[in-house]
């Protein structure tokens, strides 16, 4: 058995161990950004929902927030899922699916119609998740980068 539910101040060490293992390659910042989440000074995530097992260990976790555009939406106000974990050991049994269904609810609740996320285009294993709760692909894109120097 599980529950979903509001992330909580407790819960700060394993949802850095989860962003840790969703994105390995963002360092440490994840400890600053979930310490300021708690003090109300992120803007993004809004919401984060946890997954929570029977003896009160989180074993997964959805990262929300609101965009003014997403990906083949026609609103200008679109739920968005920033980040989406379940532990290997617990996928497969209605756990990522509990926290769409919550993720989806706390949407609607904040006056959205459209629920949208991506995932990067090798991730397969993630696309794969999205489609079977429901998300159907509407683009795939690639992002560039290029930084602007200072002018001499």
């Amino acid at each position: 058995m599980f529950e979903v539910r509001r992330a909580m101040h407790t819960d700060s060490a394993s949802w850095l161990r989860m962003r840790e293992a969703l994105w390995p390659e963002e360092g440490s910042g994840h400890a600053l950004e979930i310490q300021h989440y708690f003090e109300g000074k992120l803007e993004n995530p809004l919401e984060v929902l946890v997954a929570v097992d029977g003896f009160g260990e989180l074993i997964g976790l959805a990262e929300l927030s609101i965009r003014r555009y997403a990906e083949g939406c026609v609103t200008d106000r679109v739920a968005f899922l920033e980040g989406w974990y379940v532990d290997q050991q617990h996928r497969r049994r209605g756990v990522g699916a509990a926290l769409i269904a919550a993720a989806e609810a706390w949407g609607r609740k904040q006056g959205c119609t459209e629920f949208a996320s991506d995932a990067l285009l090798d991730n397969e294993l993630g696309a794969a998740a999205h489609r079977a709760v429901g998300f159907e692909e509407v683009e795939r894109i690639r992002c560039f980068r290029k930084p602007l120097h200072k002018q001499p």
